[in-house]
């Protein structure tokens, strides 16, 4: 039995901006993954660190470098110089400080940190560095007035993806206007004040957050979007369609040379009744984010019950199947959770497999376990091994699973509440995990469960 893993304490940023940043990426990263403040130690060891980013946020292969800055305006002479000016200081500069991250993280990930005197190691494991997808973001403020003053609307940025490079601030400059910052290096979102929180309140799990990140840089790139209103405008057009993949994208008829989004897009779109439905129905998915958020408090705490025997990242591996989830599938599990609790009567076990939302997503079983007359200590022990033995029994229901994810928990009616998660990947599965697996089958294992269809839930409710 190892020691357990210490406590994780993150920075909280200095700004007002980067605060609010922060908990901006706390509630849609959620706590495990999202770190604000980190450093490069500037010596060999510890040291005063120099900060590498505003936010980072690690999720499997996907690295998100954040970058805030909050310039005034310049509010006097002429407006293409005043934009220019204002440009370089909070566009380029904290696109500069975004690349070099990138650099030095794909170099040196091992000299992260999460404290100014670089003693508290990065606590999640980053991917290698042929695997490291990055997705940079600069989050610019101080343009909201003097923007819809000139142009009108609701005063976000306009995209047009033709402004490349200086001619952002060149002598002809169109104030407003973002483009591609340097085509010859990596794709860099501009958000502002009012596209930041309508991405983020939106896009509000990880998974979805990187799709769109993933599909606009190539759409930006592609030479297909002519002009778009705003990011806002941009979202809207994005959450409009499906495409073959059951995944949002950017959908144009065949042949289409460009596309204009018109501006007002969002604010069409958010007023809809699909859009009002979808909110109302988003509720329950709000459990699953809290069952996330509670075992990573935990993780990072070191109050976890599996913390004396599975470090930081080995928990996390478990936690991170149930935030690889997009807000559809967390409403689908959250209802089935809730559900499963409800339904069992005290002093009962039950169990309710879940298949895959999605192509590729992980197999699921929720197991409800009373706590009898054990004494806490026992009962998490032994609700562990019924959870472990309920997961690998998935593997017999389905043997094209890869991702094997149980969570267990207490009957509706307790009053106070545990949970655990076990994950298994069966992509290391031997021939005794399976010859185990099949023994607990045969004796009553799930042993009643019929033929499972994977979760289908509308994400617009009523737009069958």
């Amino acid at each position: 039995m190892q020691e357990p893993a210490a406590p994780v304490t993150k920075q909280d940023g200095v700004t007002d901006a980067e605060r609010y940043l922060r908990r901006l990426g706390t509630r849609s990263f959620l706590s495990l993954w999202s770190y604000p403040g980190v450093y490069r130690n500037t010596g060999p060891a510890g040291g005063h660190g120099k900060e590498v980013c505003d936010l980072l946020v690690v999720f499997r292969n996907d690295i998100i470098i954040f970058s805030d800055k909050d310039c005034a305006f310049p509010d006097k002479g002429d407006l293409r110089v005043n934009w220019g000016r204002w440009y370089r200081k909070a566009i380029l500069e904290s696109a500069n400080q975004v690349w070099g991250a990138e650099r030095f993280i794909r170099t040196n990930p091992q000299r992260l940190f999460i404290d100014r005197a670089c003693q508290r190691p990065f606590p999640i494991a980053l991917p290698p560095q042929d695997q490291m997808r990055f997705h940079r973001v600069v989050v610019a403020h101080g343009t909201r007035e003097r923007c819809r003053a000139h142009l009108g609307g609701t005063g976000t940025l306009v995209l047009k993806p033709d402004i490349v490079g200086k001619a952002h601030y060149e002598r002809d400059c169109e104030p407003f206007l973002i483009g591609d910052v340097d085509p010859t290096k990596g794709f860099v979102h501009v958000l502002d004040d009012i596209s930041l929180d309508v991405v983020l309140g939106h896009l509000d799990t990880v998974a979805d957050f990187i799709a769109y990140l993933t599909k606009k840089e190539a759409f930006f790139r592609s030479g297909k979007l002519a002009l778009a209103g705003g990011e806002d405008d941009l979202l809207a057009y994005y959450l409009h369609d499906i495409n073959d993949q059951e995944e949002h994208d950017f959908i144009y008829p065949a042949g289409t040379d460009a596309v204009v989004v018109e501006p007002g897009q969002w604010q069409l779109f958010s007023a809809s009744q699909a859009y009002v439905r979808q909110q109302e129905a988003n509720w329950v998915s709000g459990a699953w984010d809290a069952l996330i958020e509670e075992f990573g408090k935990h993780i990072l705490g070191g109050t976890s019950i599996a913390s004396t025997h599975f470090s930081v990242e080995e928990q996390e591996r478990a936690v991170r199947m149930l935030a690889a989830e997009g807000r559809t599938a967390r409403r689908a599990f959250g209802q089935s959770l809730f559900e499963i609790m409800r339904k069992t009567p005290p002093g009962k076990r039950s169990a309710r497999v879940m298949g895959p939302p999605r192509p590729g997503s992980a197999h699921y079983v929720f197991v409800i376990l009373p706590q009898g007359d054990m004494d806490e200590t026992r009962y998490r022990q032994v609700r562990r091994q019924v959870l472990e033995a309920y997961c690998m029994v998935l593997k017999v229901l389905f043997p094209e699973a890869l991702d094997l994810v149980g969570v267990a928990t207490e009957p509706g009616e307790a009053t106070a509440r545990s949970q655990d998660v076990i994950y298994i990947d069966a992509r290391d599965w031997t021939p005794e995990m399976q010859a185990q697996a099949e023994d607990l089958h045969a004796k009553g294992v799930l042993k009643n469960t019929g033929p499972i269809q994977r979760s289908t839930i509308l994400e617009y409710p009523g737009s069958e």
